[in-house]
């Protein structure tokens, strides 16, 4: 097999790792983290709306709609163990306890229509604070 065709072979070779179990549980997950249409929690009933004052956010907007967090399923311990099979399954290495996230490595295993719920999710959860700019997981004692 010469150059170009060892080149062109690998454009249409998938990552095997990416149809692991974990990795896409994951995926489906971050499809099923948000509903349909603004919250319609007791708060954000009273309030019309306005989230000012919470400490996480409630409604999003992806693709110019209105969706909610369900937060039944997407506490910070459930979006953590969730992205600690698909990190230990596609990187065959444990995800850190604290400090910076690689979102990068998480953005390699997760399809790219669902890259723009990675960070609300993982902010609204509590999973990862914001500190200058980088995403940083918050100590699993505290989730």
């Amino acid at each position: 097999m010469n150059t170009d065709e060892k080149m062109t072979g690998d454009l249409f070779e998938v990552d095997k790792r990416l149809s692991l179990k974990p990795v896409v549980d994951f995926n489906a997950y971050l499809r099923s983290a948000f509903g349909d249409g603004p919250c319609t929690c007791t708060r954000c009933t009273v309030s019309g709306g306005n989230e000012t004052g919470f400490e996480f956010q409630h409604t999003f907007h992806f693709d110019a709609k209105p969706v909610h967090r369900r937060f039944a399923s997407t506490t910070g311990s459930d979006v953590l163990m969730a992205l600690k099979k698909a990190w230990l399954s596609y990187t065959k290495a444990e995800l850190p306890p604290s400090g910076a996230l690689a979102l990068d490595t998480v953005k390699e295993f997760v399809e790219p229509q669902l890259h723009k719920r990675l960070v609300p999710l993982f902010l609204a959860s509590g999973l990862v604070k914001d500190v200058g700019g980088e995403l940083h997981l918050q100590p699993q004692a505290t989730i």
